[in-house]
């Protein structure tokens, strides 16, 4: 797809969906709500919709608190009788364990050995993603990671990438944040940033913001886009 301006100084990757595979927390999530897999779906746009209510109302909440709740609401709506430490155990062990997609490594490698600087950018809490690249064998390709936990800003508010880019040193056309959320991308475009969407199954744009620099299908393609710049 079409390429960025300029060869990135540094690349953000949003984490989960992006880098680690969510299909074992869907399955807990989905037996949970009477094998309703479908509905994690619903239960992951509610715990962000509810991360941009604590955002904009200065009520900041742990986002791992946040999607406990929006399971429990999921569930209430749906009239599924559920506790908080079923809705807590659903989440939290499936989710510190996910393992990464099948070319992360593979294009995370190819990256580093090109010079890029490596960064993560994450809604999730700076242990849980400390927990989440130990597991997933990802920790050394990685010359960052950062939390919104730092500023307790939720992603796409415009401040939390504005954050990262003041903490890294770059300007916003310097960096390239890589996601599989419209809603990053969008965010990241709108701050200025480099951005690229991984379109990966049920994963869509949003049809009103500014198109991304790059839309692949994986990772790998990601690598042979920007190894084609000068």
């Amino acid at each position: 797809m079409a390429q960025g301006a300029n060869k990135p100084k540094v690349i953000i990757f949003d984490v989960n969906e992006t880098l680690l595979d969510l299909d074992t927390m869907r399955t807990s999530i989905g037996e949970l709500l009477g094998d309703k897999k479908e509905l994690t779906t619903l239960w992951f746009s509610t715990m962000l919709h509810h991360s941009l209510v604590t955002t904009v109302t200065g009520d900041y909440q742990d986002f791992g608190k946040i999607g406990v709740a929006a399971l429990m609401m999921v569930a209430q709506n749906e009239g599924i009788v559920i506790s908080e430490e079923q809705a807590i155990k659903a989440i939290k062990t499936p989710l510190l364990s996910l393992p990464p997609h099948p070319n992360v490594k593979a294009a995370l490698k190819a990256l580093k050995a090109k010079g890029y600087k490596i960064v993560s950018l994450t809604n999730s809490s700076n242990q849980g993603v400390k927990m989440q690249f130990s597991h997933a064998g990802l920790t050394d390709y990685f010359d960052q990671r950062l939390s919104i936990e730092d500023i307790k800003v939720y992603k796409p508010d415009l401040r939390s990438y504005e954050w990262a880019l003041a903490k890294l040193g770059v300007k916003p056309e310097e960096a390239l944040m890589v996601a599989a959320h419209g809603w990053d991308v969008a965010g990241a475009k709108a701050a200025g940033m480099q951005t690229a969407f991984v379109a990966r199954p049920r994963k869509a744009l949003y049809p009103l913001a500014a198109k991304p620099d790059y839309i692949v299908e994986d990772l790998s393609e990601l690598v042979v886009l920007l190894n084609s710049q000068k």
